[in-house]
């Protein structure tokens, strides 16, 4: 067969568009990046450099967030102490600048010298007296009063001197619902008058925003639960968010509470 003229090869190539010389096809396929088969192979090299690389991330990242976890608590506290011995040694070292003593630290001790002296000058009946007079100037003040009446009552709540003004008990009561419980503080015990008996009701403060402010709940004695907690944890546990929460509580039995029995008043 005589081998094809230039004009037939032009038209074979008019009637077949899509045909693609040999050269460029071999160039194509090698040059495909998105075809997996084609593409060249990863070295175990760079496998095991990536998955070292992933490890030693993830524990500096540990190491350090638990350097945060340890540091955080210790840096709070330093900080809260520092303020608070700067804050009550500026009480006193204005006056020991002024007669030339310049000692860092010489407020704080004065300043705990002078609140220790004025707990030996209140409790005598001078002190008392004293006391009771300032009050009543206070508690004739408009604004001054509620402030003054607040903070006196947690004051009273982690007084060493159990008065009739402070918490008496920690209780759990079953509020807002059934199955979910609150904590709160015993304050006083009233008797509700009914025609065919009496109940014993327990004066329950909620504190709803930390301790100084709260719902006040009339709950029967028998449906209290008093755990094993003194006045000052139930007052951390509420402080805290409950993050001092022990991790088991257990109730008090009643029978070995007679001596500590509140005041009953009565309504009828």
């Amino acid at each position: 067969m005589p081998p094809a003229t230039e004009e037939e090869e032009k038209m074979a190539e008019e009637k077949d568009p899509t045909s693609v010389p040999l050269s460029q096809a071999d160039n194509a396929a090698i040059e495909d990046p998105e075809d997996p088969a084609k593409s060249p192979p990863s070295s175990p090299n760079s496998s095991t450099r990536k998955a070292c690389c992933f490890v030693l991330q993830s524990w500096v990242s540990k190491k350090f967030m638990t350097g945060c976890v340890v540091l955080f608590p210790v840096a709070v506290t330093f900080f809260i102490t520092w303020w608070f011995i700067q804050f009550v040694d500026g009480f006193f070292s204005p006056l020991y600048s002024r007669l030339g003593f310049d000692i860092f630290g010489l407020g704080f001790v004065t300043s705990l010298v002078f609140v220790f002296l004025v707990g030996v000058f209140v409790s005598s009946w001078m002190g008392a007296t004293v006391i009771w007079v300032g009050e009543w100037f206070i508690k004739r003040m408009p604004f001054v009063r509620h402030i003054y009446s607040a903070s006196k009552q947690i004051s009273a709540a982690i007084s060493p001197d159990q008065n009739t003004t402070a918490f008496k008990e920690v209780a759990i009561i079953r509020h807002p619902r059934v199955g979910e419980y609150a904590f709160g503080f015993i304050t006083s015990t009233v008797t509700l008058q009914k025609d065919n008996e009496d109940e014993e009701l327990c004066s329950v403060f909620v504190p709803t925003n930390h301790l100084y402010i709260g719902d006040i709940f009339l709950v029967n004695s028998k449906e209290i639960i008093r755990p094993n907690l003194s006045i000052r944890e139930g007052i951390e546990i509420i402080v805290s968010g409950g993050m001092t929460m022990p991790q088991s509580i257990s109730p008090v039995e009643r029978a070995g509470r007679v001596n500590d029995r509140i005041p009953m008043n009565r309504i009828g």
